[in-house]
């Protein structure tokens, strides 16, 4: 008995020894699903995931300024292809881990309809969207306006947040009366969680297309390539679909 407890002992010290940190900066719409799969990772890994959540763009100016990130979850596939092209990422190691998709949400039951025509009735005072020079999504929702021929007449009522985490939380509590956002701020397990959404058709803007990359303070790091192996697992795209993704 004594020798078992003792080998079981050692593992442990074992493995706590071969635990590392992995500091990761993702796109803010993708703050829901990375807690869920930075929870199972460390559960199965013992790693650890420290996580900072914001927009696309601020992320690039801080790993240009060489803040201590191992990796990037971006907003979207430029950015982290600037970044590889630029010598700041690892070469070859971005990916695609998710594809994102556009929601007009209201906080408010009823306000918009299934449709969208809510934005050509123009029956509320602001409308959010996050500030298109820094968040993928928010350059989805000028291109969605454009493409609708809407973008002059409501120009004046748009609200712009820093992220889309901003962008949400202007809806959530009222300074907007809707907002472009991203799916996974309002869709839980395929169903919206509150208020009323328009999903907007895919054919209204680009592709969405989500990459991450290992950048070079996490190149050769055990954790690292650990947690992007994961990212690339069934376990991590279970949790992705979950939050409306596509893959």
């Amino acid at each position: 008995m004594f020798r078992l407890t003792a080998a079981l002992v050692l593992f442990g010290l074992v493995n706590t020894a071969h635990a590392d940190e992995v500091q990761i900066a993702v796109a803010a719409n993708f703050a829901a699903p990375m807690k869920d799969i930075a929870a199972q990772f460390e559960r199965d890994t013992g790693h650890k995931v420290l996580t900072s959540y914001g927009a696309t763009g601020r992320f690039y100016a801080q790993i240009k300024n060489r803040a201590p990130f191992d990796i990037l979850l971006a907003a979207d596939d430029d950015t982290p292809a600037r970044l590889e092209k630029e010598g700041a990422a690892v070469p070859h190691s971005r990916f695609t881990y998710a594809i994102g998709r556009l929601v007009l949400w209201s906080a408010q039951a009823g306000l918009v309809d299934d449709k969208g025509e809510v934005l050509k009735k123009g029956n509320f005072e602001h409308l959010a969207i996050a500030n298109p020079k820094l968040a993928p999504y928010g350059a989805a929702a000028m291109e969605t306006l454009q493409q609708l021929n809407l973008f002059s007449a409501l120009e004046p009522r748009l609200v712009q947040g820093e992220s889309i985490a901003q962008t949400h939380q202007f809806v959530m509590s009222g300074a907007a009366q809707l907002g472009f956002v991203a799916m996974s701020q309002v869709y839980e397990g395929g169903k919206l969680a509150s208020g009323s959404a328009w999903i907007v058709p895919g054919t209204l803007y680009k592709p969405i297309r989500q990459d991450a990359v290992v950048l070079e303070n996490g190149k050769g790091k055990p954790a690292v390539d650990a947690l992007i192996a994961y990212l690339k697992g069934e376990k991590a795209k279970r949790v992705i679909r979950s939050y409306g993704y596509d893959l």
